[in-house]
């Protein structure tokens, strides 16, 4: 009993790092943008999110690479502890009024995104195939407690910075600071990696699913956590896998058996990241996952960041800017163990392909918002007539369904690299596509605001949906290549 208690234990502590995980990323989410237009102008508004966002890109092969060689207790523990330090210097930054000591803070502030991703891998580990999907959205849910009360302690956090001398702007990051300290804690202290687990070592011959043992049959949690390798090698990653770990319509064979031992070998040279990217670009459905995931991550951020400052040129109130961000982090999170089961249950490509179509009305609402916004300093309430459409009520609008297809492409595609079964390319796979989607989350930051002082928030949405033309291609793609057209079987493993 001591594995699947281990196991469970595991889930529980991911659960409760990530709520408070929640907090310290969403209590800055609302003002960072803000403390970095008051030390340095609009344009360093977009600059300071992408430097974060490009810090979670860069620490994420080197946490999953960590993960590899000491287990994922160590690299989520550093993750926090990062963070810890650079949520400390943002406080630091906003009472000196030093642009360059928040750009570096901000840098090591990023590093929790990577982080809080790559516990939902974690989660994956911890369980057998036919519930990873629906395992990792709960990890991911358990950040919406945290997410939804984090951008509403900006007025807490300015009254709180107050009494220690600290600026409205950096008060908040006083509550990120006790945050990410207690998740790293709480890592450090009860999470266990299984001995001898596929993260540091290759699984043992004879116990894989390929010879049909407990795992390939969606066995208990304590067969499972025995062997993280749950799937059959495919070209197509995931294949219709059945119950019995045989792939639906075909039969292992020599070849596939010689693929199998080949990333069994304990000496095997690690795989890199570029090499992992390369991997996953000859197979539909892999490359399907990190262009999903990438893109869908990049529309997010680029919509996300600038709508504060949106807002307040528009003459909304702080308040309500954290109750909308608020609302966005609800959609990204809240809904997560749905999106989960429908992946589980009807395949990850079609999951992801709706939430292709959320995010697409969420970027058609967004530029209908803004075009209804009056000029800076004529909203309503300042000396102009109140549109026709409530614009605040667009905006929160189009902002959660921003953060619903978020939700919907990130977990349908983690499903997909969750279930790649050779070792050599499964973390390197999984660390190689949190980075691309962190460095597209900094591209599209770094560009958000320039958009935004060119042309406004209407083309901050217009680039947000020709970012998705990639994502719609490679979706079609994948669709060709595996044109499934049964009835999904819950007992089976698909990528449709």
């Amino acid at each position: 009993m001591e594995k699947p208690l281990r196991a469970r234990r595991n889930l529980v502590v991911l659960v409760f790092s990530n709520l408070l995980a929640g907090v310290g990323v969403a209590s800055g989410a609302a003002v960072g943008a803000l403390l970095a237009e008051s030390l340095g102008g609009t344009s360093m508004a977009g600059l300071a999110q992408a430097v974060g966002v490009l810090a979670a890109a860069v620490a994420s092969i080197p946490l999953a690479t960590l993960a590899q060689l000491r287990g994922r207790r160590w690299a989520l523990s550093l993750g926090y502890a990062l963070s810890t330090a650079g949520a400390v210097l943002i406080v630091t930054a906003a009472v000196l009024g030093q642009l360059v000591v928040l750009l570096v803070g901000l840098t090591l502030y990023g590093v929790a995104n990577a982080t809080n991703l790559q516990s939902r891998y974690a989660a994956a580990d911890n369980v057998g195939s036919g519930t990873r999907a629906r395992t990792m959205s709960v990890v991911l849910w358990s950040t919406t407690v945290g997410s939804v009360v984090g951008p509403n302690l900006a007025a807490p956090g300015a009254v709180v910075g107050r009494g220690l001398g600290v600026p409205d702007l950096g008060g908040p990051y006083l509550f990120s600071v006790v945050a990410y300290l207690l998740a790293g804690l709480l890592l450090a202290a009860l999470y266990r990696d299984r001995a001898g687990s596929a993260l540091q070592a290759a699984p043992a011959a004879g116990g894989g699913p390929a010879d049909g043992g407990p795992a390939a049959r969606g066995g208990p949690a304590d067969d499972a956590v025995t062997d993280d390798v749950t799937d059959d090698v495919t070209d197509d990653v995931t294949d219709a896998t059945a119950t019995d770990g045989t792939p639906v319509g075909q039969a292992p064979g020599p070849a596939h058996d010689a693929t199998r031992a080949a990333g069994a070998q304990p000496g095997r040279r690690r795989t890199g990241a570029l090499t992992a990217l390369r991997w996953a670009w000859a197979h539909p459905q892999a490359r399907f996952a990190v262009v999903t995931t990438a893109v869908a991550h990049a529309v997010m951020i680029m919509v996300m960041v600038m709508t504060p400052v949106h807002m307040q040129h528009g003459g909304m109130s702080l308040q309500l800017v954290g109750i909308v961000i608020s609302l966005h982090v609800l959609g990204m999170f809240a809904l997560s163990p749905v999106f989960g089961w429908l992946a589980d249950r009807f395949g990850p490509l079609r999951v992801a392909a709706g939430g292709m179509v959320l995010q697409g009305l969420a970027v058609v609402l967004g530029f209908t918002a803004a075009a209804l916004v009056p000029a800076a300093g004529a909203h309503a309430g300042h000396g102009a007539t109140a549109p026709a459409l409530d614009t605040e009520l667009l905006t929160a609008v189009a902002l959660v369904l921003l953060g619903l297809g978020w939700s919907a492409c990130v977990i349908a595609s983690s499903a997909v690299l969750a279930s790649v079964a050779e070792p050599h390319v499964k973390l390197p796979l999984q660390g190689a596509t949190d980075a691309l989607m962190n460095y597209f989350g900094a591209g599209s930051a770094a560009l958000a605001g320039p958009l935004l002082a060119w042309g406004g928030f209407e083309a901050v949405n217009t680039a947000g949906a020709l970012l998705l033309v990639p994502a719609v291609v490679v979706a079609v793609l994948a669709a060709r290549a595996h044109r499934l057209t049964d009835v999904p079987d819950p007992q089976v493993t698909r990528v449709t």
